[in-house]
Parts: C-alpha cells; structure tokens; sequence
C-alpha cells in the first residue's frame, strides 16, 4: 500500500502586537503614568527621599516590561517654582533607572506634548493671560477623551491626560499611532529625539503607510 504523502501545515504567523509604550509626566504631587487605554495618577503623602522612593517603585512595577517610555522634559520657564530642585532630582532618579535597565526613552518638551495634543504649543493664547496654563491642560485632556476615548477626571486628571498624550506620541512614532491625528499635530513627533529603535520598535510591515 502506498502511503500518502502530505505536505506540512505552514506555521501560523504571531498577530501582530504592538509594542509596550508608556507616557511619564512627572511630578513631586502627582506624577501621570499611562498606557493604550489606561492611565493612573502616582500620589504620595511623604516628602522627600521617602516621596522619591516611592515614585521611583511605582515607575519600575508599571515599566518593567516596557520596550519604550516618554517622559515629560523640564518646562525651563518655570525655573523658580517651588520644588524645583526636588522635581530635578524626580526627573533624573526616573530616567537613571531606565537607562540602567536599558529601556529606551525619549523625552518631550511640554510644549511638543501640547502641539500633539492641541495642535499649538499656546492653544489659550487668546484667553487672559492668569487663564491660560490652566485652560490650555483642560483642551489637553478634552482631546485625550475625543481622540483616544478615555475620560481622565478627578485628583490628578491633567497628569494623567499628559502622561497618554506622550504614550500616545511613542505609540505614533513606532508605528502604532491610536488614532488618526493631523499634520499640525503630527508635526510635533519631528522634534522629539527619539532613541534607536530596538526590534520592538520597528514599524510593523503592513504594506502600506
């Protein structure tokens, strides 16, 4: 009796997952953490190296398996507020860690994160001048609720809005973006330097762009 012969099932390939990127806003009160479809508010009650220790643990458990973080760079023009020196040491504790760990980051300006946001880097320029920091965070996170669908209220509602904004911006960048964001929007991911791209961050092939 002849024994057929057939020929092997092909492997099925992996669906195509994108890579995990997580946005970072830091702060001394309230540092946004977010992630596609997610974002939490890190409050402590200490001070000092117990608050930097505590903010730096939290950072690790949610990153540890990040193939990319973005983390809010120092707004300059806010030099002499109250902290700074603290909030410095917050940013370079965070990003010390990453590097050790060697998880690629990149920073953005407040001022990038905006324009991706908003699609201006002042977008409540014609509002009082007393006004406008505050109204220009609430236009950030209408478009977190518009674009992305995630409704960021309560205690720490506008760091978490800017913290998705800049997840959202390294999804785009890798080539994930969560939603179709225009050109003057777009336009703020040109000015970010981003780190080399490791396998996980290579754009995936879908035959079209």
């Amino acid at each position: 009796m002849q024994t057929a012969l057939f020929e092997p099932t092909p492997a099925i390939a992996p669906s195509l997952a994108p890579p995990l990127v997580i946005g970072i806003d830091p702060s001394l009160t309230c540092t946004g953490i977010a992630g596609d479809g997610w974002a939490d508010a890190l409050r402590c009650k200490g001070k000092g190296h117990h608050r930097l220790g505590w903010l730096r643990q939290e950072v690790v458990e949610r990153t540890r398996a990040a193939d990319l973080v973005v983390i809010e760079g120092a707004a300059y023009g806010q030099g002499g507020q109250a902290g700074h020196h603290e909030l410095a040491g917050l940013w370079w504790i965070l990003t010390q860690d990453l590097w050790e760990r060697k998880i690629p980051y990149a920073v953005v300006t407040p001022h990038g994160r905006t324009i991706y946001a908003t699609g201006s880097a002042n977008p409540a320029k014609d509002y009082p001048k007393e006004k406008r920091a505050r109204i220009a965070k609430g236009m950030v996170r209408d478009a977190v609720a518009e674009r992305y669908g995630l409704n960021c209220d309560g205690p720490g509602k506008y760091d978490r809005a800017d913290a998705m904004i800049l997840a959202a911006m390294g999804l785009h960048w890798a080539g994930w973006p969560l939603a179709v964001v225009p050109d003057t929007h777009r336009r703020a991911l040109d000015a970010v330097p981003w780190p080399e791209r490791t396998p996980r961050l290579q754009p995936p092939d879908l035959g079209f762009r």
